[in-house]
């Protein structure tokens, strides 16, 4: 037996609501049950909604919204009436609710319910409650929607959406004041263009609405009659609506009447006293809660323009590169912080990219910001360099901070900012960091490194502050990420989770690396720190913490740097990382040991991954101890995977080249190139015209001894050319 024929046999049918689209579909059984012809249908949500008892529906709203809070079933017991309002039957309806894109579905099933034998407990048990039980329920379901809607729209929505009991508006408007003229600001139950005869109509007018905002009196008119007779001029632009009655009530904000709410019926409204209570009360709730949402939205178009007049737009202009940026504001409260960028022309021919976050995230923030950025871009136009520009900017902003100290305005701020000068015929970038985050590259083959930088105290804590400078080349195909520490943190992560998801996102995106890919990505990070998604990558502290977003992407265009195709060594590097370590700054060298494991991220053998940090952090610390001058670190993979060779040189200013020796047991020192040999698959030590550089290989397919295997492509290792130990 289908399921169809075994819920006809016992007298259930079924039906789907849909509230977005408002209709109805039933089945036979369904159709039956409603007094319709048995045969499936579609209605109306107006054509069902007539079929049941106008108190039952009222009630029925209520137990849908709360089994909507709730994910139960809603049910509930309803009289189906005819059209002259007499009780055909009494059915159970049972439904699942749930809720799409902020309204909801109802699918369930409608079952009759026998008529009760007299002395049962059922004779004496009604199917809902008194009308004035309802009427409270109606009210407190009616304040807790206007209550929580966010926008006028919303507010005009849940207003339509409101079943009153016992009489439901078949169209509803809601009118404002501009001036002196009467404006309507929306409608539910009228085809569009209904509004035009009824815009711009003065308020002298003789016209229900304006005569009760210029009162302050609500007037109900039961008949078309009343209508007619009351206002005569106006009646003709009502009388195509074709309907009964009429409530025009005041919403009063503040003493203040701010507007006229029109409800209109198709059915005839006696509008006895409980009737006007609820429209009067339900007219109080629509004043506040439009009053409300008003204020909200000036609040926010006045946040949004003040951030837009202060955040530039971004213009791809940068000969050979492209630009995508973003600020998203989510701390919460207004929607305006202290987090900017800013792309600036220099009088070289340069670009500066500038990204930055003022302390806090309140109007102040944002007004500090605005001073900042303008006078970042001032000094950057005098031709100053990266650490000129913040040294500058500092004592700016600390000036700030010190006049309003003597004016005993104790709200001291700072800022982090990151300044780079780019340019563009060699990808060479100067940058400057102020307590920033560091900047990170997306290399060609979707690696993500951060790279290391000097940086010096965020700008406004001490004026005196130096800022040193630190420059790499963004190779082509490579692009560089700046952001604040809010694209970082949010979500509850720290600097080392925050930057493990943006790799995760950043080297699984295959959206291209032209423009609109360079866009997509930008999207792709926004997405997945501050979308939904982010909610499933809460990071390890306990608070979620919301911060503003700022974000730069830098994509150099550009295929291969080589000169020709038929050199293996011409070839650009699938990977490539530079490092230099000063003298002044041996607490690099932890930076050096972790680039070396960001590039090694995906090297077959973790074994040679730990011997290369071993290596690398033995060279950068001889080059400290033994030289006078800085290490610089460079390390590059080629090949394809399985089959890679690393390269890592390390260059010093030194003539001196390094002596095998045999390091006692208790020595603290000289077993360098002791585990080179030992280690690496291939090294040396070439002199250079201004020093030398040491150098080791390994091959991720290496065999015994570290050799790679025969036909690899790769040459055998070669002795070192350094001199041998004395006797």
């Amino acid at each position: 037996m289908r399921t169809e024929d075994l819920l006809a046999a016992i007298a259930t049918g079924l039906w789907h609501w849909d509230n977005a689209s408002g209709r109805v579909t039933l089945d036979a059984e369904a159709a039956r049950l409603l007094g319709l012809p048995a045969e499936p249908t579609e209605l109306s949500e107006a054509a069902v909604r007539s079929r049941f008892h106008p108190v039952d529906f009222a009630e029925i709203n209520g137990v849908v919204q709360l089994a909507v809070s709730e994910e139960t079933i809603a049910e509930a017991r309803l009289r189906i009436v005819d059209e002259r309002g007499r009780v055909l039957r009494i059915v159970r309806s049972r439904s699942r609710p749930r809720l799409v894109n902020g309204d909801f579905e109802l699918v369930g099933t409608l079952q009759e319910v026998p008529e009760p034998q007299p002395g049962t407990s059922a004779a004496h048990t009604t199917v809902t409650g008194d009308w004035r039980r309802s009427r409270e329920a109606f009210l407190l379901d009616a304040g807790r929607a206007l209550a929580e809607a966010r926008s006028t729209a919303e507010v005009l929505r849940v207003a339509a959406g409101l079943s009153m009991p016992g009489f439901m508006p078949d169209g509803l408007a809601v009118f404002g004041v501009e001036g002196d003229r009467l404006s309507v600001i929306g409608h539910h139950g009228h085809q569009p263009g209904d509004e035009r005869p009824f815009l711009d109509m003065p308020l002298d007018t003789a016209y229900p609405a304006a005569e009760v905002i210029r009162t302050g009196r609500a007037i109900y008119l039961p008949t078309p009659d009343d209508y007619r007779r009351r206002y005569p001029a106006t009646w003709p632009l009502a009388a195509p609506f074709a309907r009964t009655s009429w409530a025009f009530l005041p919403l009063v904000n503040a003493g203040r009447t701010i507007g006229a709410w029109m409800a209109g019926f198709a059915q005839p409204v006696a509008f006895t006293p409980d009737e006007r209570s609820v429209l009067t009360t339900v007219a109080r709730m629509l004043a506040q809660a439009l009053a409300r949402a008003g204020m909200q939205e000036s609040q926010q178009e006045l946040a949004v323009g003040l951030q837009r007049s202060m955040m530039p737009t971004v213009q791809p202009d940068i000969p050979g590169m492209s630009v995508a940026a973003r600020y998203v504001p989510t701390g919460g409260g207004l929607e305006v912080g202290g987090d900017w960028y800013d792309m600036i022309p220099l009088p070289s021919g340069r670009t500066a990219l500038v990204i930055g976050d003022v302390q806090g995230h309140d109007v102040r923030a944002a007004g500090l910001m605005g001073q900042l950025r303008i006078a970042l871009r001032a000094y950057a136009a005098e031709g100053h360099h990266p650490d000129a520009v913040l040294s500058r900017a500092s004592r700016f902003l600390a000036g700030i901070n010190e006049t309003e100290t003597r004016g005993q305005v104790q709200d001291q701020r700072f800022a982090t900012c990151l300044y780079i000068e780019v340019d563009p015929a060699t990808g060479l970038l100067d940058i400057a960091r102020a307590g920033h985050p560091d900047p990170a590259v997306r290399l060609s083959d979707g690696t993500l490194l951060v790279r290391p930088t000097a940086g010096g105290l965020p700008l406004g804590i001490d004026p005196d502050t130096d800022y040193p400078t630190t420059r790499f080349v963004l190779e082509p195909g490579e692009t560089m990420l700046v952001c604040t520490d809010g694209l970082i943190e949010t979500g509850g992560h720290d600097l080392e989770t925050g930057w493990a998801r943006l790799r995760d996102i950043i080297e699984k995106y295959d959206g291209g690396a032209d423009p609109a890919g360079l866009e997509k990505l930008a999207d792709a990070l926004v997405q997945a720190v501050h979308g939904p998604s982010s909610h499933h990558t809460t990071g390890p502290l306990v608070d979620r913490r919301e911060d503003d977003i700022a974000v730069l992407l830098l994509y150099r265009e550009g295929g291969s740097c080589g000169v020709g195709t038929g050199s293996r060594l011409a070839q650009q590097p699938v990977r490539r990382a530079v490092l230099s370590v000063a003298q002044a700054e041996p607490e690099r060298i932890a930076q050096a040991r972790a680039q070396i494991r960001d590039v090694l991220h995906d090297w077959t053998d973790a074994d040679q991954v730990d011997s290369a940090v071993l290596m690398v952090s033995e060279m950068v610390t001889n080059v400290l101890l033994h030289t006078d001058g800085d290490a610089l670190l460079v390390a590059e993979i080629s090949g394809e995977r399985g089959g890679r060779r690393i390269r890592v040189d390390v260059a010093d200013s030194s003539d001196e080249l390094p002596h095998r020796r045999s390091p006692g047991e208790l020595a603290s020192s000289g077993r360098g190139l002791v585990l080179l040999e030992m280690l690496a698959g291939a090294w040396g030590v070439d002199p250079r015209g201004d020093g030398k550089s040491t150098w080791f290989e390994l091959y991720e397919d290496a065999g015994e001894g570290g050799v790679p295997p025969a036909g690899s492509g790769e040459p055998a290792p070669s002795g070192p050319s350094v001199p041998e130990p004395s006797a």
